[in-house]
């Protein structure tokens, strides 16, 4: 992956996919790295330009000791579009990912085609926040192995944490190896349960998908539905398994879903929407 300097960071990148029309930029969530989506590369790269990048702080972007925000991984995001000439793009976003779409669709409406929010969040519920802080407290009492080791717990239903088992080892040591400090993870962390998504809803005018899983423990569906129903126009899409990491457990489903989609919202679509 190449390196782009966005001005107080660099970011790694990944381009890959059709050189003609509009990009997709598919976002992660809290774990920040382009590696999150490989079940779903080819099949988005068959159809269109597809950028992907590590989130500040996270796999081989630059590592900043500071505050995290939603808003500063929005801003990041918005910095590494200009640096490559990015005008405008489709926005796929998992989790965190979908709060950085739901910033830059609300503030930046000329820089977002379209929309998809998968498995994610505007308003901080019960639920997503003890989950958010048992993670921050397993960080502060048992350290960063531990922290990985727990991920799938949330990520994944339960058949497919036993199925793929080995699987999961490696991407545990995988991230581990390659982890932050453990200051950056609490600071995102942080950063996540403080984001108040609510003001940028009804801003949001471009047509949006918001898609969840109902097994989903992380971001439970009364999250989308809560989305769904402040953005204008905006389709929920609910399946009864896949849990919080739905485009990994079920990327057939998946990619079929979010890419007729986008085939409804080309740029000559787009551009015509009032």
């Amino acid at each position: 992956m190449p390196l782009a300097n966005i001005g107080d960071a660099s970011l790694h990148y990944e381009i890959v996919g059709r050189d003609e029309g509009t990009p997709v930029l598919l976002v992660a969530g809290l774990g920040g790295v382009a590696g999150y989506w490989q079940p779903n590369l080819e099949a988005f790269a068959a159809r269109h330009r597809v950028l992907l990048h590590d989130h500040r702080g996270t796999g081989r972007s630059t590592h900043s000791e500071m505050p995290y925000s939603v808003e500063l991984m929005a801003t990041d995001l918005l910095r590494l579009m200009d640096a490559l000439d990015v005008e405008r793009a489709h926005l796929v976003g998992h989790s965190t990912g979908g709060a950085i779409g739901q910033v830059l669709a609300a503030t930046q409406p000329e820089r977002v085609a379209s929309l998809v929010l998968y498995a994610s969040w505007a308003r901080l519920d019960a639920q997503m926040a003890r989950c958010l802080a048992l993670r921050r407290t397993l960080l502060r009492s048992a350290g960063i192995a531990e922290y990985h080791r727990a991920t799938p717990v949330f990520l994944y239903p339960p058949d497919h944490v036993c199925a793929h088992h080995d699987l999961l080892e490696r991407d545990i040591a995988a991230a581990t190896a390659g982890s932050p400090s453990a200051s950056i993870l609490e600071s995102r962390v942080d950063g996540i349960m403080a984001f108040d998504g609510l003001p940028y809803l009804p801003r949001i005018q471009c047509p949006t998908l918001v898609l969840v899983a109902d097994d989903d423990i992380l971001t439970p569906p009364d999250s989308s539905r809560l989305l769904a129903e402040r953005i204008a126009g905006a389709r929920l899409v609910r399946t009864p398994h896949g849990a919080h990491a739905l485009s990994r457990v079920e990327p057939a489903f998946f990619n079929d879903t979010v890419l007729a989609f986008l085939a409804q919202h080309s740029t000559e679509t787009t551009e015509a929407t009032p």
